[in-house]
């Protein structure tokens, strides 16, 4: 009987580090001059529950994600090509922070450009 491999998640740490990389990543989000504004009004405690139950998800964990569709949860926010990318650089800026391997951060990119068209408004520019 062969081990099964440990998934991305349990490879980064399981749901500490998760909640960990989520907390500093909004800390960046919320610190950026250009991002912030998106945050406003908001609650900043249960997006960051969302995104770790989200990135838990995308890493293999044993949570599943059961909010909004991502589309209908950014309707509205005018995301633009530019500012999505600098969200990815953030959450990606964190994962190399941590010291995540590159193949957990490479398949973080590919969820992010695999999203992409759900949460970016192309008539919001770039």
């Amino acid at each position: 009987m062969t081990a099964e491999a440990p998934s991305h998640y349990d490879r980064l740490g399981g749901a500490p580090t998760i909640k960990e990389a989520v907390d500093r990543f909004y800390v960046r989000l919320l610190d950026d001059a250009e991002l912030a504004h998106y945050f406003v009004d908001t609650d900043v405690a249960q997006l960051k529950r969302h995104q770790v139950l989200l990135l838990s998800q995308v890493l293999g964990g044993p949570t599943e994600y059961s909010g909004r569709e991502l589309s209908a949860a950014h309707r509205g926010l005018a995301i633009t090509e530019a500012h999505y990318d600098k969200v990815g650089a953030h959450l990606l800026g964190v994962l190399a922070e941590m010291g995540a391997p590159a193949d957990i951060a490479d398949a973080v990119a590919q969820t992010l450009k695999a999203v992409r068209d759900d949460i970016v408004d192309p008539a919001a520019g770039s």
